[in-house]
């Protein structure tokens, strides 16, 4: 496979990767990914990006709530 963005070589590996999402920040070190020999970009499988979506949306909803408590 080639990057999309260098042309250069792709190689499985793990990258970190880091969202601010409803006043939370989620941070993870070490996510499986196809990572450019060249440039470092890194892409991500359906499998991870359902991961990562179902944890943001976890921390989202978690957050929500501690907001509601403290407003009550």
């Amino acid at each position: 496979m080639r990057c999309i963005h260098c042309q250069g070589e792709m190689r499985r590996g793990t990258t970190p990767f880091h969202v601010d999402r409803g006043g939370c920040h989620v941070t993870l070190d070490e996510v499986p990914a196809w990572v450019c020999e060249q440039c470092g970009e890194a892409y991500f499988e359906e499998r991870e990006v359902d991961a990562i979506q179902a944890l943001v949306r976890s921390v989202e909803a978690k957050a929500l709530d501690l907001k509601v408590q403290a407003a009550t």
